[in-house]
């Protein structure tokens, strides 16, 4: 695959076949979408209680935690006592990959503002352990808030860099959200909308090789790793996965999802990744009119 001599949004022209399809879904205004919180409420319950106020809302056939309306919902006290989490449906998808139990052990290594940690601690049913780890301490601050208010009372908020987590136990599951160049939220951060500049990119990748190592090294022998981003640079997704599996026992797992998606792509310009990363999930904006992304789903061998 070449890559082009353009930048910004342009230069992935060549990875998007309907091209046209992303721009026109990249232009749209965003919809709203909620997380039901089904440590305090159920679908059906939150359902009635916000269309009792006037809040229409539609479903998703494959996910069923999960509403989109076209109505702001956050002002409601339904939303002030935690029954459900503002996020848009592609942040759901890290996640559901990661496939929390109840009473693992579980780490988020970069956990603000808690969008996924909430997630994880209701698919764990509040059942074992969940490190949310968030070194910054502005951030941690929204992380404790969303934690409290949403009642994930099997949290643990620690305050590492990640990179530099500490080894001890083994981790039956680890998920890394990456910090990014974030261009998959140039639907809701106009200034995303040319593309981030590719010093950015670089900067970050060289972050996101260090905590992708870390995070596998606290794995337990056959634990899961995910690793996800919400951006569409191929030095931030592909050649991150590519950089851990040269350097540690890594299985890259191919990424099934319901949904209409991009497998992960094997060569970017000059540079040729290893084929396991076309079993990643490439998510863009007119896939589920949402944000975009990259999930991959990695498991430690012996």
């Amino acid at each position: 695959m070449t890559q082009p001599a353009a930048t910004g949004l342009e230069r992935y022209r060549p990875l998007i076949p309907d091209w046209d399809e992303f721009l026109a879904a990249c232009r749209r205004p965003l919809s709203i979408d909620l997380r039901v919180n089904t440590l305090r409420a159920s679908p059906d319950d939150l359902r009635a209680r916000l269309e009792r106020r006037g809040i229409r809302l539609r479903s998703f056939d494959w996910e069923p935690t999960y509403f989109r309306t076209e109505q702001p919902a956050g002002a409601t006290i339904e939303h002030w006592a935690g029954l459900f989490y503002l996020q848009e449906i592609v942040q759901s998808v890290p996640v559901a990959v990661l496939d929390p139990r109840p009473g693992e052990l579980v780490l988020d290594l970069c956990a603000a503002p808690g969008g996924k940690t909430t997630d994880i601690a209701a698919r764990m049913e509040n059942r074992g352990c969940l490190v949310a780890n968030e070194p910054n301490g502005r951030r941690q601050q929204a992380l404790l808030a969303n934690v409290n208010r949403i009642g994930a009372w099997n949290v643990v908020v620690s305050e590492y860099r990640g990179q530099d987590f500490p080894i001890g136990d083994g981790f039956d599951r680890v998920l890394v959200d990456a910090p990014c160049s974030a261009e998959g939220t140039l639907r809701k951060e106009p200034a995303l909308a040319q593309g981030a500049s590719l010093s950015a990119v670089r900067r970050l990748a060289a972050i996101q090789e260090r905590l992708i190592v870390r995070a596998f090294d606290l794995l337990r022998i056959g634990g899961r790793l995910v690793y996800s981003t919400c951006t569409f640079a191929p030095e931030e997704d592909e050649a991150i996965v590519a950089h851990l599996r040269e350097r540690r026992p890594a299985r890259v797992v191919p990424v099934l999802l319901p949904f209409r998606h991009a497998a992960g792509v094997p060569a970017w310009g000059p540079v040729t990744y290893p084929q396991a990363v076309t079993g990643c999930a490439r998510i863009y904006p007119h896939h589920l009119d949402s944000g975009g992304g990259f999930v991959a789903r990695i498991e430690r061998l012996a």
